[in-house]
């Protein structure tokens, strides 16, 4: 059910972008106070738009994730980039996201030039707890160069409490509107989205660079049964080496990932899980059109 909005409230989309790896993901899921994006130390994890929402008593932020803006090295990289793209010039804000523990370098250049005229941005210097306090004056000024109009914010992802200054900021720059979803809505992604995000968090958790990208995830089937849910997913890789590598000795590497992935499923229900995963080998799916569509990606109209 979605309320009638209080006069005055503000709502509005909210693009986070940014290199790969500085953190959005997990700076998505501290905003709305619940994980709904994955993370890990490889770049490129986030491959979707991921819509995240916070609702306060005076507005209403969806957060759009999106891709790290890199050079793309194949089809899918080129989509995953475009993507990001679009969702700058769709929103009410955007927010670029940096790694304020180091000064500004040529990537994050080119994301400022890549802010569309006419929308309001502001400047997230996350990681702020790695940085000493006789480095922060220059490391901000590099970022203060690019976007000199954008109101700038020093971050941790990992410390909800500086988040607080970065958040009525936003809540300045969004327009009067509605709500857009229920209150108690934190995402508009589908479990089994979720579901199959959370087991390639996993598989990019624990091969780290054994098989980075060339990794998808379908979660075929979930059945819900009184006692317990079963799921049912598949895992493509591009090779039958990476196939072997990702099932281990006796199948005790794909055991391990899905004992974690289980574990982080059941937080997200809130009940018993089975889980069966099977790995597939489907040669060169990231440059395949047609595959990537059935898997789910695909480039956004601007």
């Amino acid at each position: 059910m979605i309320p009638p909005a209080p006069d005055g409230f503000r709502s509005g989309f909210v693009a986070l972008v940014g290199r790969p790896n500085v953190g959005k993901s997990t700076l998505l899921n501290a905003l709305v106070g619940q994980k709904i994006a994955i993370t890990s130390p490889v770049a490129q994890t986030t491959r979707n738009r991921l819509q995240g929402i916070l609702t306060l008593p005076q507005a209403q932020l969806i957060f759009v994730d999106t891709p790290g803006i890199h050079k793309p090295h194949h089809r899918l990289g080129e989509i995953l980039v475009h993507n990001a793209q679009a969702a700058m010039g769709a929103v009410d804000v955007v927010v670029v996201v940096v790694d304020g523990s180091q000064p500004a370098g040529k990537g994050d250049s080119f994301i400022a030039h890549l802010c569309p005229p006419g929308i309001p941005v502001c400047l997230c210097l996350n990681k702020q707890d790695l940085v000493k306090p006789e480095e922060e004056p220059g490391i901000r000024e590099s970022y203060q160069v690019l976007l000199p109009h954008a109101p700038c914010l020093g971050v941790s992802a990992l410390d909800p409490e500086t988040l607080t200054p970065l958040v009525e900021q936003i809540v300045s720059l969004l327009p009067l509107g509605p709500y857009y979803y229920p209150p108690d809505q934190v995402t508009d992604q589908p479990e089994r989205f979720i579901m199959a995000e959370l087991i390639r968090e996993q598989i990019l958790l624990q091969m780290r660079q054994e098989i980075p990208h060339s990794v998808a995830v379908v979660v075929e089937q979930v059945e819900e049964l009184p006692r317990i849910t079963r799921v049912l997913a598949s895992i493509y890789v591009e090779r039958d080496s990476q196939k072997r590598i990702l099932i281990g000795t006796g199948g005790s590497q794909l055991k391990q990932i899905g004992e974690a992935a289980r574990q982080q499923m059941e937080k997200l229900i809130d009940g018993k899980i089975y889980l069966g995963l099977f790995v597939k080998v489907r040669p060169h799916w990231r440059q395949s059109a047609g595959m990537l569509r059935s898997l789910g990606y695909w480039e956004e109209k601007v």
